[in-house]
């Protein structure tokens, strides 16, 4: 929920890029954030630090889970074995995933996810591939993705991404209530 905490104008404000949570809190609007937490299920080790730093400079590093293929994630959402301790591994309000990974992919995932009469069915998810096959992204949304964005080739570019989709989920959107399983 939005609340506006100052008299500022538009004007003032629009000089200044929303591209963090700095913007929300200088702008004079809060968002309640406090059991915000993403998953993201990807292997890419330099998708991981890019998802991480865009997340540390929106000051959200401390809400970011990662896990590393398809099999962890289904285990992380379960609660099952090491992720059974729900205050150091919360739900994540959102699910940032690859869709080409081991073990289980993508797919696999987001059909446990999101299939009829699952509790987490609700969790946005948005897939980042480098795919851009059409029978990709529409099985992708077939399954019941959210969003489906194709990763660009530079790093600048995969930087704006994922800065993109961290300001966007996690500081815009409104946040559903979870089911619990």
């Amino acid at each position: 929920m939005l609340h506006e905490q100052s008299g500022k104008g538009r004007a003032e404000l629009e000089d200044y890029a929303p591209t963090s949570l700095t913007y929300c809190i200088l702008s004079g609007w809060y968002m309640d954030n406090e059991q915000f937490t993403v998953l993201l299920v990807e292997d890419d080790l330099n998708d991981i630090f890019l998802v991480k730093r865009a997340f540390k400079m929106a000051q959200l590093h401390d809400r970011l889970q990662v896990v590393t293929d398809g099999q962890e994630a289904i285990n992380y959402l379960a609660g099952a074995g090491k992720y059974s301790d729900r205050a150091a591994y919360p739900l994540p309000k959102l699910i940032v995933m690859d869709i080409k990974m081991p073990r289980l992919s993508g797919f696999e995932v987001l059909d446990w996810v999101k299939g009829e009469g699952r509790p987490l069915r609700r969790i946005p998810v948005i897939i980042v591939s480098s795919s851009s096959s059409s029978s990709d992204i529409n099985r992708a949304y077939e399954l019941g993705a959210n969003a489906y964005m194709v990763k660009p080739v530079d790093f600048k570019s995969v930087e704006h991404l994922f800065d993109s989709i961290t300001h966007y989920w996690g500081l815009e959107c409104a946040k559903p209530e979870l089911e619990m399983a």
